[in-house]
């Protein structure tokens, strides 16, 4: 269902800063972490950003809380690439405003210890999402003292598809209000960022109609805004055990065949009240769940492929996503684009 669509992972042209959004319990933040791994191939470094105070990131790879500073969290496998992790916090991203447009270092952490930058990230509408794309832009942006960018790749764990574009273009905002001075440019410089091929949005949605439909609905508002939207990932996808034919056949009354077939695979004769004819019915109904999901998600299905984006799927992980878990989905994630 891959649609073509230019490189991803496999070009130095893929987008610099790689945002991660998607509908609550879609799996975001793995898709976000597993994309980190992807993209930090042959000694490429990236930075994983969380800007939602819920340290995530922290408990997939199984580290400690991750403090208001970037560090080494992985190495990706073959050629030595590095992942980094920062969770983003407004207060602390605030002082840095004053101390790097007003040089109020110390004024600013007086301002901290009387409660006022709490009070303005918490009360001043939009301040805290320009303060969250401010830090992660800057990282874009940042480099070396040899001219290099210190991250060949930022990939930021957003807020869900229902605010993602509101959050991205706060800046628009407050670009609009402060018509000059460092606020007017601050918004300026990151809505350049966020707006331009430096830039991907993507989605992480399941095969069910609640997460495609606020999918395709997050992706007008994106490009309504005129933000760029990258790729849509199906994320745990679950296989498909039936063939065609059964899954034509579930949907019909077949007890005598699947008792009869029971009985010759020998799990008890196929005579009333025997083994076999007990789970004659858990099995039927087994199958006709497993029909009824799968015609689910050929819908779903259809519903992406109109959406006319190139669109990866992940599998689902029988035992959960550990660090091993990442690891494997950043190998698919290579493969699929491989395929491309």
């Amino acid at each position: 269902m891959r649609v073509p669509g230019g490189e991803w992972l496999g070009s130095d042209a893929v987008s610099r800063l790689q945002v991660v959004s998607g509908k609550g319990g879609t799996g975001k933040t793995t898709v976000a972490a597993a994309l980190a791994l992807a993209l930090a191939r042959e000694g490429k470094r990236t930075l994983l950003v969380e800007v939602e105070g819920r340290q995530g990131l922290a408990q997939l790879f199984g580290a400690e809380a991750l403090p208001y500073e970037e560090r080494k969290i992985a190495v990706a496998p073959g050629g030595g690439g590095e992942v980094f992790a920062l969770a983003i916090d407004a207060e602390r991203a605030l002082l840095d405003y004053l101390q790097m447009f007003y040089k109020l270092g110390s004024a600013g952490r007086a301002l901290k210890k009387l409660g006022a930058i709490d009070f303005a990230t918490t009360i001043a509408p939009g301040l805290r999402d320009v303060l969250l794309t401010g830090k992660a832009c800057e990282a874009v942006r940042r480099k070396d003292k040899a001219g290099r960018y210190v991250y060949d790749h930022v990939i930021m764990d957003a807020p869900p598809t229902g605010r993602i574009t509101r959050f991205l273009n706060v800046n628009d905002e407050v670009a609009g209000l402060a018509r000059f001075g460092p606020i007017h440019n601050q918004a300026q410089a990151v809505m350049k960022v966020l707006k331009s091929p430096e830039t991907a949005v993507h989605l992480v949605t399941l095969l069910e109609e609640m997460p495609v439909q606020e999918t395709a609905d997050g992706i007008e508002e994106l490009r309504q805004a005129g933000l760029p939207v990258g790729r849509v990932v199906v994320n745990m996808v679950r296989p498909h055990h039936l063939d065609e034919d059964t899954l034509r056949a579930a949907a019909g009354d077949h007890r005598t065949e699947v008792a009869r077939a029971l009985s010759r695979a020998g799990l008890g004769g196929a005579r009333r009240g025997g083994l076999a004819e007990r789970l004659v019915d858990p099995l039927l109904t087994q199958a006709a769940e497993h029909a009824s999901r799968v015609e689910l998600e050929r819908a779903q299905r259809t519903v992406l492929t109109d959406l006319d984006l190139p669109t990866y799927e992940l599998p689902l992980l029988g035992a959960g996503v550990d660090l091993a878990g990442l690891y494997e989905l950043a190998k698919e994630l290579r493969k699929q684009t491989v395929a491309e």
